[in-house]
């Protein structure tokens, strides 16, 4: 009677145990505005897809949506295999990674001067920023084929595609992280004699810098997401025509195939940005 007791007893203790190691834990993960540790927040991220593959397997196999238009994931998963081994996928991830680059990079090259010049110079900033807000409102896919007609049906027209959704949105993202630059660094410079030169080279842009990568790594995100709209127009290659023609032939699982290849290239590319920027500017880390 005295051990069923004990072991009777020993189950609340138990219990208030596993509470006391609990509630610590929870109160750190959910504590405002807290660092989590990398480790951390790597569990946390595989557990959202863990969940979120569960609960798209268990309403693919439940039947309440058609196979043909949800598959499950293995039949994705087998798909996107076939994709690489019977249609020479990865040469068309090539082709759209050179293209996206391309464009965002001749996006990079005339956004960065021109949102310094605006930011610094505000006879610039106003002639200039009217006309850039109205045609960053301008929807891209309405554009193309204005662009076409211009640049015809061949690699400029998709380049021109992309660079439009991503350049007039980096200009004025690249104009404002200058804005935000405190004027007293400005005046300091010029207390202690700096050209207007110096104080952008030696002011503005490296307290602007951390911002600017940031919004780099935002406006590249934007540009993969006009890839489908660049790669349809009487294109023969790259990730948005093989997803296009499939669609002619409802071949769900290889379609979603295509566009879980992008979101893997656009997860390891946003990784990569934000690992070079803890690196470049550690000093901003807690």
């Amino acid at each position: 009677m005295t051990g069923g007791g004990a072991r009777t007893s020993g189950r609340p203790a138990s219990k208030s145990l596993a509470r006391k190691k609990v509630t610590p834990l929870l109160s750190h993960l959910l504590s405002f505005r807290e660092t989590l540790p990398r480790r951390t927040e790597l569990a946390l991220g595989s557990f959202g897809f863990a969940v979120f593959l569960l609960a798209w397997h268990m309403t693919a196999v439940s039947g309440v949506i058609r196979p043909e238009f949800l598959p499950t994931p293995w039949s994705v998963a087998q798909a996107f295999v076939r994709l690489f081994t019977e249609r020479d996928f990865a040469s068309d991830i090539v082709i759209s990674v050179g293209r996206v680059w391309f464009a965002f990079l001749l996006s990079v090259v005339v956004a960065i001067p021109l949102g310094l010049m605006m930011s610094t110079y505000r006879a610039v900033g106003a002639l200039l920023e009217p006309f850039i807000d109205f045609v960053r409102y301008l929807p891209v896919p309405a554009l193309v084929p204005l662009l076409v007609i211009w640049f015809g049906v061949g690699e400029a027209s998709k380049i021109a595609v992309l660079w439009m959704g991503t350049f007039f949105q980096l200009i004025l993202l690249i104009s404002e992280d200058t804005k935000r630059v405190p004027t007293e660094f400005v005046e300091s410079g010029h207390t202690l004699g700096a050209s207007n030169g110096q104080i952008m080279r030696h002011i503005i842009i490296p307290a602007a810098l951390p911002n600017m990568v940031d919004n780099l790594r935002i406006t590249l995100g934007w540009c993969w997401t006009y890839l489908i709209v660049a790669e349809i127009v009487a294109a023969n290659s790259g990730i948005g025509h093989v997803i296009w023609s499939l669609r002619r032939f409802v071949k769900t699982p290889e379609v979603m195939a295509g566009i879980i290849a992008i979101g893997i290239i656009g997860l390891l590319t946003d990784q990569a940005f934000r690992y070079a920027h803890r690196r470049l500017f550690s000093y901003q880390q807690r």
